[in-house]
């Protein structure tokens, strides 16, 4: 098959692509990854056919995180995001769709890209990192607190599906008028239809983090994570690896692609709860701030690939992002999580309740004396235990190898009823 994946987001948005194109070239099929322009290279460097997309990931990370927790704000910024950027990304997807006969699409192209493969008649799955179209009462939205009441909660779900179902068809018929496109009928891919069943949605996580809810529809999986085989070849840079042999395991700092308006606070709080603590720390600056001087027991580098880097940690300090969550629980260490937005204090409410996490410290509620703590309780003898069986449990699953034969078997199943 030729198959087009369409993500769009931060770097998290897009490794888990990378595992799963591999996995699927390998069955040989045929692959095209089209993601924001920024991840060219990562994605080429491993062999995989890229389709650049418009629209700056970083710019979008700074509007969300200015939205900070409010479901109302986030939906605004993304639906204007979406506008602005939106002809360009129809004739983009347009394109990288030409020749596909199935197309795969995360949460921002869920609509148009059901919608393409409603029109060219082949199948399309969606595949999840967050739990956004998959209604269950076990827990609420990702972006609204838990409200211990499962209708409650299964009602946030029904709420979030169709105020995306209204933005998608306000937001394209702006974006229709702007550019003077012709009209098109857009459809729900989560709504049953006499003409087509509804599209499979593959959840890329682990059942030890969140299992597979009752109340979903039979085409509704929990694969396990999109992990790259264990690989020990990276060759850290000399700073890195001084850093590591001179002295005890290290904190990993990670807030990924993080833009905030109080970076400058959230460093001094992240410094100084180190230096009370007696640890050492990796601190990597990513999108959110600039490089700032390393001393013997603070290390800021821009990036390292974290299935590398966090198994030689003691535990990770990080915001809470899907990828960043998976790597921090595969690695098999405590992990404290700082939300700054979106679905983040879902990742960090939910890293809490299977117990390798103190609770979570929201980032507008940062302090070095609530850091101080957390650290204390990450370095507990039970989180450090809980942490480690987690990872050994997440280790062994093959969630690649499971999303393929999903992939292949719907795949078969909707030409064979064509």
């Amino acid at each position: 098959m030729n198959i087009t994946i369409l993500t769009f987001g931060s770097r998290g948005d897009v490794q888990p692509f990378l595992p799963l194109s591999l996995g699927l070239m390998s069955r040989g099929h045929n692959v095209i990854l089209a993601a924001p322009a920024r991840f060219k290279s990562l994605v080429e460097e491993h062999g995989i056919t890229f389709f650049p997309l418009s629209g700056d990931p970083e710019e979008l990370s700074r509007r969300l995180n200015d939205a900070g927790y409010n479901f109302f704000k986030l939906a605004k910024e993304l639906m204007s995001h979406a506008v602005d950027i939106g002809a360009e990304m129809m004739r983009q997807t347009d394109e990288a769709c030409r020749d596909a006969d199935l197309i795969i699409h995360t949460f921002a192209h869920a609509v148009g890209a059901h919608t393409l493969a409603r029109e060219k008649n082949i199948p399309d799955i969606h595949i999840q990192t967050f739990p956004m179209f998959t209604p269950t009462g076990d827990y609420p939205n990702i972006s609204l607190p838990n409200l211990h009441n499962r209708f409650l909660n299964h009602l946030t779900h029904i709420a979030s599906l169709r105020i995306t179902e209204l933005t998608s068809s306000l937001g394209f018929e702006q974006v229709r008028r702007r550019a003077r496109l012709p009209k098109r009928k857009l459809y729900s891919p989560f709504k049953d239809s006499p003409l087509r069943l509804r599209t499979p949605i593959l959840c890329a996580w682990s059942p030890s983090l969140i299992p597979p809810s009752s109340d979903w529809s039979p085409r509704v999986h929990v694969t396990g994570y999109y992990f790259f085989p264990h690989d020990e070849s990276y060759n850290p840079p000399n700073e890195l690896k001084a850093f590591l042999e001179a002295g005890k395991p290290p904190v990993c700092v990670s807030f990924g692609s993080m833009v905030h308006k109080n970076a400058e606070k959230v460093d001094k709080v992240i410094r100084e709860s180190l230096k009370r603590t007696n640890n050492r720390g990796i601190i990597l600056s990513g999108w959110g701030s600039a490089k700032r001087e390393s001393t013997d027991d603070v290390l800021y580098l821009e990036s390292a690939p974290h299935d590398w880097l966090l198994p030689k940690c003691k535990m990770v300090v990080h915001h809470g992002g899907a990828g960043t969550t998976s790597a921090a629980l595969c690695a098999g260490i405590p992990q404290i999580v700082v939300p700054f937005m979106a679905d983040q204090p879902f990742w960090g409410s939910r890293v809490h309740a299977i117990g390798v996490a103190p609770k979570p410290i929201r980032v507008n509620q940062l302090s070095v004396d609530k850091m101080v703590r957390a650290m204390a309780e990450a370095e507990s003898k039970a989180i450090l235990e809980r942490a480690q069986a987690t990872g050994q449990r997440i280790r062994s699953e093959e969630g690649v190898t499971n999303a393929v034969k999903l992939i292949e078997s719907y795949a078969d199943a909707f030409n064979e009823s064509a």
